[in-house]
């Protein structure tokens, strides 16, 4: 079951186990330059507004009411990251999913076409709660490119170059519980380990349709699956598709005006406000895909195009970073100097 929340999805199974829930939204940052550099993570500038497609079925263009779900504004050259967010019970687990994501039906960890399945070679879906958040698609081990809104039909979305067609756009999200059993053993070993905190939240175009396209380079790590395709309940799972809307088309649709734009990250970083960097120990990661390795860049092909489809696009020098605790632990940063 999906409820909207709150602008959270909240994807419950109590017919697999009454602890078996997670929530997923969706945050507004900064676009980090798209100019070959590696960046930190950049901040959440709070939620983006979702809403019930259906209760705007009359307001919406043709197709978009035959994926259901929900939608969300963005503006053009707007980036976002997805926030995995849990409760935790008695033994400190929160209960574990595997969550596969999709944009435009293309998958971001791997590249491939949507499957309604999970597998393990290459795998293709992110473990929570060991996956706190995930900021864009899946290049090389330990690095992502941002997700970016772009307008269907121009080429720059990642659905448009690896199937060649500008169909669907929007976010899909399929979301599947681990098996009872192995949560009650996996919440045996953590009786011991009280108080976790899994909340890891950082404190337009011609197309009325948008997809997601590849930005800059962001360091982040995609986390191997430990527990193996076994332990996840494939016969119960909930599949939602999130479209997204251009900003004129938002108003128009739901008569509220959406969020601001945020700050480049020139200004941001101007202003002396922190970037973050998160160190989530020993674990395995996974390594990009060619197909999302070989993905153009916006701004790459934009100078093929002859076009700036990024405004404010220069460098930045972050000297300010932060560094993020992995959850769940008790280890204390040694002094370095």
């Amino acid at each position: 079951m999906i409820t909207l929340e709150n602008n959270h999805l909240m994807f419950r199974f109590p017919e697999v186990h009454e602890h078996a829930g997670c929530a997923i939204d969706f945050q507004r940052t900064l676009r980090i330059p798209d100019d070959e550099k590696k960046y930190s993570l950049p901040p959440g500038l709070g939620r983006f507004p979702l809403r019930h497609l259906d209760d705007y079925a009359r307001k919406l263009p043709e197709g978009w009411l035959a994926h259901g779900g929900v939608i969300m504004p963005m503006h053009q050259a707007e980036a976002m990251w997805m926030s995995f967010n849990q409760r935790t019970f008695l033994g400190g687990a929160g209960y574990p999913f595997a969550v596969k994501v999709a944009t435009g039906k293309v998958c971001a960890i791997t590249g491939e076409n949507w499957v309604n399945h999970l597998n393990v070679d290459p795998q293709d879906h992110l473990v929570l709660p060991e996956q706190p958040w995930l900021d864009g698609y899946c290049v090389e081990r330990g690095v992502i490119r941002q997700f970016v809104a772009m307008p269907l039909g121009g080429g720059y979305s990642v659905e448009e170059q690896i199937t060649g067609v500008a169909e669907y756009g929007g976010i899909q999200i399929t979301a599947y519980p681990m098996k009872a059993d192995r949560y009650e053993q996996l919440r045996e070993q953590r009786v011991e380990e009280h108080n976790i905190n899994l909340e890891m939240n950082m404190c337009c175009g011609i197309s009325m349709s948008m997809g997601l396209a590849p930005g800059g380079q962001m360091k982040q790590e995609i986390y191997t699956d430990p527990y193996g395709l076994d332990a996840w309940d494939q016969r119960h799972s909930s599949r939602c598709f999130v479209t997204i809307a251009n900003s004129a088309m938002w108003t128009k649709i739901t008569e509220e005006r959406p969020p601001t734009e945020p700050p480049t990250a020139k200004e941001y970083t101007a202003a002396g406000l922190p970037w973050f960097d998160y160190y989530g120990g020993d674990v395995d990661t996974l390594a990009g895909m060619d197909k999302l390795k070989n993905s153009v860049s916006i701004s790459k092909m934009g100078k093929q195009k002859e076009e700036a489809p990024l405004p404010e696009n220069g460098s930045v020098g972050v000297e300010r970073i932060i560094s993020l605790r992995k959850p769940g632990t008790d280890q204390v940063r040694e002094m370095s100097c």
